[in-house]
């Protein structure tokens, strides 16, 4: 563990102690901003099962990482200081849950003591699939963006799949490391014991990258002087969402602590950073700040560059996220769009007893107007008929190109019967609308509802066999299916 050090302040003579506050005050403005944020903290109200379980439990022991900084850590004095310690202390105040501190030498002694039940709560942790096996989670205290440390000479990192041959140094036990093990098998982890020890590897060219918070890399670089190093890159959904873990027998703790952490303001999480991050450190001699002010501003133009390059490669992933969802020329969003959310939403809708259909619509002898008019026209019909799609549903309700002249609609809070009404109105509005192609055009029409068991492929599949039927019995109509073997006018 990095020893945490006391440091004594020299006597030094008046002239001095005017210099020396004159360098404290913007740390003692800090510190004064934040006192009457933890005095005059407004208290929750609990209910009376609650009130029961503290009245039960008059000491709750806390297990945390003892060398995090700064986040966290235990000084040597025995005590839980840093971020952590100062937004716990808040919800500790204002729920009346009092935390005592089981003391352990690293985070994976604490994870260890926390299966073993020696500790009801673990401090500051995101949640993974591992960690719920015999944890449930309280909502982030702080949320804090990840982002790749490497070398100065090494270039950005736009996508951590696509790397080979290369090492990334991660401390055991993390999230960060289940993660990447899972995410990116492309990677050799380095295991370290220590968040100073995985970028220490990187700044000594012993590994190539490490992923770290934000936070925590820019406090290292500034305190180690590890001014090789840079920011490279971030992964999208890999920041820190940092909770409290407690055991899962403990649903009325968890249930106390949120309440405590939802009265967490964002104007207090910001002072309780700025107040650990731009800490002053008074030596016993007399410092020169002139080469602190210069390594100062290269850190800031480290980050300021690293961060304008994080910015601009979650744009351009925003972008290709854009291209890879979005159909081109109708503007609508395609299969790729709805690959996760159409199985969330019939999931849900199992899981709840709610309704919910599809409707899949095709242009009749969409095939003439390509091969009589060209298919420029073929394009603009497509785009106007997209936008009759799109002006004639509601809201919540999702109009998706499927391919070719087709589209498919997902219809939220909607039974067999109101859809097949709602493609008859559509199929309406197709007659009577008045195309670039300055013909009359018709559309067909399948209609099928979501049932127990069902995944995406069989509930279109469903609309797709009633639409084979609206095709093949005159076009121009709708048809629905109730089940695997029923076709219905």
């Amino acid at each position: 563990m990095r020893e945490v050090r006391e440091r004594r302040q020299a006597p030094c003579p008046p002239w001095q102690r005017g210099a020396l506050l004159a360098r404290r005050w913007p740390v003692l403005l800090l510190l004064f901003a934040w006192l009457p944020l933890a005095t005059a903290a407004p208290s929750v109200a609990l209910n009376e099962s609650e009130r029961a379980y503290l009245q039960a439990h008059p000491t709750i022991p806390l297990c945390i990482d003892p060398d995090w900084w700064p986040f966290e850590l235990i000084d040597p004095a025995g005590r839980h200081v840093g971020m952590a310690a100062d937004l716990i202390a808040l919800v500790s105040q204002r729920t009346g849950a009092n935390f005592t501190l089981h003391p352990t030498r690293t985070w994976e002694e604490s994870l260890v003591a926390s299966r073993a039940g020696d500790c009801l709560a673990l401090s500051f942790l995101n949640r993974t699939a591992e960690r719920e096996r015999w944890l449930i989670f309280t909502e982030p205290l702080m949320v804090d963006p990840n982002v790749l440390i490497t070398r100065e000479e090494h270039s950005f990192v736009s996508d951590l799949g696509a790397l080979r041959g290369k090492t990334i140094a991660l401390p055991r036990g993390t999230a960060m490391y289940e993660r990447i093990a899972r995410d990116f098998p492309n990677l050799t982890i380095i295991p370290t014991e220590s968040e100073r020890e995985a970028l220490a590897l990187v700044s000594e060219r012993k590994a190539d990258m490490s992923l770290r918070s934000l936070i925590v890399a820019a406090t290292t670089i500034k305190h180690e002087g590890w001014f090789n190093l840079k920011i490279s890159g971030q992964i999208p959904g890999y920041e820190n969402q940092l909770r409290m873990g407690v055991l899962k027998s403990e649903t009325t703790l968890r249930d106390i602590l949120d309440k405590g952490i939802a009265t967490l303001t964002a104007l207090e999480r910001r002072q309780i950073v700025d107040r650990h991050v731009n800490m002053t450190v008074v030596t016993d001699v007399v410092t020169d700040y002139t080469l602190a002010g210069w390594l100062g501003l290269m850190l800031t133009a480290i980050l300021a560059t690293s961060l304008l390059w994080m910015a601009r490669l979650r744009k351009l992933n925003d972008q290709l996220k854009r291209l890879a969802e979005t159909d081109p020329l109708t503007g609508l969003p395609n299969r790729t769009a709805l690959a996760s959310s159409f199985t969330l939403d019939i999931l849900r809708a199992q899981r709840y007893d709610r309704p919910l259909a599809v409707i899949l619509l095709d242009i009749d002898l969409f095939k003439a107007v390509n091969d009589q008019l060209g298919h420029l026209m073929g394009d603009k019909v497509l785009v106007e008929f997209a936008q009759l799609l799109r002006s004639g549903l509601r809201n919540v309700d999702t109009a998706c190109r499927w391919g070719g002249e087709e589209f498919l609609l997902i219809c939220h809070e909607t039974s067999l019967e109101q859809a097949t009404q709602l493609a008859e109105r559509i199929l309406q509005r197709i007659r009577e609308h008045r195309f670039p192609c300055q013909r009359a055009l018709t559309a067909s029409a399948g209609v099928a509802a979501a049932m127990p068991g069902d995944t995406v492929a069989r509930l279109v599949q469903r609309a797709d066999d009633a639409l084979y039927v609206a095709k093949h019995s005159g076009r121009d109509r709708v048809r629905l299916k109730l089940a695997e073997l029923a076709d219905v006018d």
